[in-house]
């Protein structure tokens, strides 16, 4: 029986990863070595970055519904009890929406929370 060698699938695996790591400075998108390296570091921080976004985006949202809390005379966590004591449930995201774009509903929503207290 013929033994079989790897050479094309080891080609194949390399040039995955070439072209993975295509843009990169120097030796980091010619050098499979280097590259491999590179492009294993940054799908590390891409995989860590996707959870951080989530984070991100949450710290922007409640600051800015504390920014619309303290112009309605009222601070965040004293907002958010009211609302949850007036059975509101609206999430973050479309709290700080609101609180840029309507201003007024978001004055109502911050009266509803301070008579639910």
């Amino acid at each position: 029986m013929a033994r079989v060698k790897g050479a094309m699938m080891t080609r194949k695996r390399r040039n995955k990863v070439l072209k993975l790591a295509k843009g990169y400075w120097g030796a980091k998108s010619k050098h499979y070595k280097m590259a491999n390296q590179a492009m294993m570091k940054s799908l590390t921080y891409a995989y860590i970055g996707r959870k951080q976004k989530k984070r991100d985006y949450r710290r922007l949202w409640i600051t800015r519904i504390s920014a619309g809390c303290k112009a309605n005379g009222m601070n965040y966590s004293t907002f958010m009890h009211g609302l949850k004591k007036a059975g509101i449930e609206m999430n973050r995201k479309m709290l700080s929406e609101t609180a840029i774009h309507n201003p007024d509903a978001f004055a109502q929503l911050v009266s509803t929370a301070k008579a639910a207290l």
